[in-house]
């Protein structure tokens, strides 16, 4: 039975790295130097230990890959103080998960869409942030959408007034959309995405 290390978590992260960068496993003698090793079968018990919790495979032809788990990220026991602070222990992850489950429910119905402008900014959502969009042609009133309107896209609020469907921006220099022919919705917003340093 493959036992663990107390370095695997070490090593599994420096992997986590390389392949961010890469998008492979490198070759034993590669992983020698990326990992601090001397010894490829010492590489190679460190890669039957990351395979036997999950986070490797081999493909038929015996290729290294990362399993979904791999993606896995920590998420913080404590939360973190948006208001005024307050003092808190030290940081210990309490789970994982990957971000694709916590965003995407349907992959087969969803996109993501940069968003452009400003119009949506008091609703927190910024000038090249990334929407997660679950394609559907139905929305509720409050939701926020992708709409086709006057066979423009655009992303704003749903409402409805006198009847009949609006799109609200979320910002006061922008006024309210009133269809004048067609409005079609896209989808519907479920995430965002907002990278702040590159």
């Amino acid at each position: 039975m493959t036992e663990s290390h107390p370095k695997d978590a070490e090593f599994l992260a420096k992997l986590q790295d390389y392949y961010a960068n890469w998008k492979s496993i490198p070759a034993y003698s590669s992983l020698c130097e990326i990992l601090g090793i001397a010894s490829k079968s010492y590489v190679k018990a460190i890669l039957d230990r990351l395979c036997k919790v999950g986070l490797l495979e081999r493909t038929p032809d015996g290729i290294w890959i990362p399993t979904r788990q791999f993606f896995a990220r920590p998420l913080a026991e404590s939360t973190v103080q948006a208001g005024m602070p307050v003092s808190v222990t030290a940081t210990q992850a309490s789970d994982y998960f990957i971000i694709d489950e916590l965003l995407i429910d349907t992959p087969s119905l969803t996109t993501m869409i940069t968003v452009k402008g400003d119009s949506m900014i008091d609703a927190a959502i910024h000038d090249g942030d990334i929407a997660v969009v679950e394609k559907r042609n139905c929305a509720n009133v409050g939701d926020i959408v992708v709409a086709i309107v006057d066979d423009d896209f655009t992303l704003k609020t749903l409402g409805k007034e006198n009847g009949k469907f609006i799109l609200r921006p979320a910002n006061a220099n922008y006024p309210v959309i009133y269809p004048k022919g067609s409005l079609e919705i896209f989808g519907v917003l479920v995430g965002l995405i907002r990278k702040y340093r590159r």
